[in-house]
């Protein structure tokens, strides 16, 4: 249930319980599953730097299929690297696409790599420096100087033409929510 649908439903429950205390309820209720989901979260990443990948990818899948993004690159790089679950690069552009296009900076930054690379995609240097320019872009400082290297050297491989196209698409790129 997205944030907008949520909120809406309890805008209507407070709007039919008049009162402080069903207003208190209805927001409650709202934020129980945030509160659930981020709980759940912190036990996967606890598994996962336990390396009790079995555990974590438990955790992951349904947090992931349910649009988390930080469950979805956890799972994209347990995919990519055959941690706790078959390696599988097509399963792991999957899962840091859905995170990627949420913007996540980390899902954008390992998606960018493998278009690099043709893991899993098909090789395409462009879409590779579009997530690696947003990727960079996106990144906290101690890690927007190793992305922006990275990014550097896609770019030497490429025509002027498409790392102008590139650039066009990274301009162009807006997050979305999953439903």
């Amino acid at each position: 249930m997205s944030g907008l649908t949520r909120h809406g439903k309890c805008t209507r429950l407070i709007a039919a319980c008049p009162g402080p205390v069903p207003a208190l309820v209805a927001i409650a209720l709202m934020l129980l599953p945030a509160a659930a989901s981020a709980q759940s979260l912190r036990q996967g990443v606890s598994a996962f730097q336990r390396q009790d990948y079995a555990a974590a990818s438990r955790v992951f899948i349904p947090l992931a299929e349910r649009g988390n993004a930080a469950a979805q690159t956890y799972l994209g790089l347990m995919f990519e690297t055959g941690r706790g679950v078959p390696q599988n690069y097509t399963e792991a552009a999957m899962w840091y696409r859905r995170a990627a296009e949420q913007g996540d900076s980390r899902a954008q930054y390992s998606l960018g790599l493998l278009y690099d690379r043709g893991f899993g995609v098909p090789q395409d240097i462009v879409e590779a420096s579009k997530w690696l320019n947003l990727s960079t872009a996106a990144a906290p400082p101690p890690a927007r100087e190793a992305r922006a290297r990275i990014r550097d050297a896609v770019t030497t491989k490429m025509t002027r033409g498409e790392i102008a196209q590139a650039r066009l698409r990274a301009l162009e790129w807006a997050p979305s929510r999953e439903p």
